[in-house]
């Protein structure tokens, strides 16, 4: 130290950098609890429309109009319209709109002419055209050819129609004694529509292009005159009759046949068996064998031998058997 100057302090020691305790402090200030039994201090919110008024309109004021092109708000508790051009939603229907009209009702409206208008008649252009599952027209200006019928079956007709009685001559014969009911053919010509159908049966129109089919002479309801047609006897013991008689169909042409309810269409194999009242129609290349080895119902009523007979079916693959839920 220098002459006459106070002698220096001494320097003080140094504490390390990182030996105080590091205090985090919140971020945001907190607000200071509530007194106990008091509740806190919540901020401001908006008031909430009530049931009716549009939200963002206070009360006593007209409601905002919305910009250009735009629909409107839906009020509270009420659903949003649907969009211009669109039908609303099911169950959301505007106020004064009629309750009870069914769906799917053409533009026009309902009235009688809406609500025939799902039932007109189905025009294509064709031969052969069902009108529904039950209904079936021909057009007999499309072909030229004229049509084979079963007698009874025309329900309608539209333009000028010749209906005319096809001798059955001995084939007829035969299948109305084999079956047991007459089957006699009318034929149908001229220029017009007729529109078939027979105690609300299936109908099903096959068209043929040069192959053969075999169907039961008592499904069959309407056939071209320009098929050929035969019929076929298949012998056995049991069958009603004796015999089952089934019609032959081929060339070109349509033939149109008839069932209870919804057939099924089923392959052709070596173990392929039907009921002889079942069975619609199969493939003519199909070998049929009478087989009567299965009993079913014995003895169901007195009277009756509850023997069944069954039909075996064998051929190619390729062949079929169309089968009906009913036994004529």
């Amino acid at each position: 130290p220098s002459f006459g100057a106070p002698p220096a302090a001494a320097p003080a020691p140094q504490q390390p950098m990182h030996a105080a305790p590091t205090i985090a402090a919140p971020l945001t200030p907190q607000a200071p609890p509530a007194p106990y039994g008091r509740p806190g201090h919540q901020p401001p919110q908006p008031p909430q429309p009530q049931f009716g008024q549009v939200p963002g309109q206070h009360p006593g004021q007209p409601a905002p109009t919305p910009p250009y092109g735009q629909p409107a708000p839906a009020p509270y508790g009420q659903p949003a319209p649907a969009p211009y051009g669109q039908p609303a939603p099911f169950g959301q229907q505007p106020p004064g709109a009629p309750q009870g009209v069914p769906q799917g009702l053409p533009s026009a409206g309902a009235g009688l002419h809406a609500a025939l208008q799902l039932y007109k008649e189905t025009p294509t252009g064709q031969r052969w055209t069902p009108q529904n599952q039950q209904l079936m027209r021909v057009d007999l200006t499309t072909g030229g050819a004229g049509v084979l019928a079963r007698q009874g079956s025309m329900v309608m007709y539209q333009g000028k129609v010749d209906f005319g009685y096809k001798g059955a001559g001995f084939v007829g014969r035969v299948v109305g004694n084999a079956t047991g009911q007459e089957m006699q053919l009318m034929r149908c010509t001229g220029r017009g529509q007729v529109f078939l159908a027979e105690e609300g049966s299936y109908l099903h129109p096959i068209e043929l292009q040069g192959d053969a089919i075999c169907v039961s002479a008592e499904s069959v309801l309407a056939f071209d005159e320009s098929l050929q047609y035969e019929v076929r006897r298949v012998e056995g013991h049991g069958i009603p009759g004796g015999a089952l008689f089934t019609m032959q169909f081929q060339g070109t042409g349509t033939v149109v046949i008839k069932t209870h309810g919804t057939p099924v269409v089923l392959p052709v194999t070596p173990t392929t068996f039907a009921d002889c009242n079942a069975v619609v129609a199969w493939s003519a290349a199909s070998q049929v064998i009478v087989s009567s080895q299965v009993r079913l119902r014995r003895n169901a009523y007195p009277g009756h031998s509850g023997e069944t007979v069954n039909l075996q079916f064998r051929g190619a693959p390729g062949n079929f058997i169309v089968v009906q839920p009913y036994e004529v």
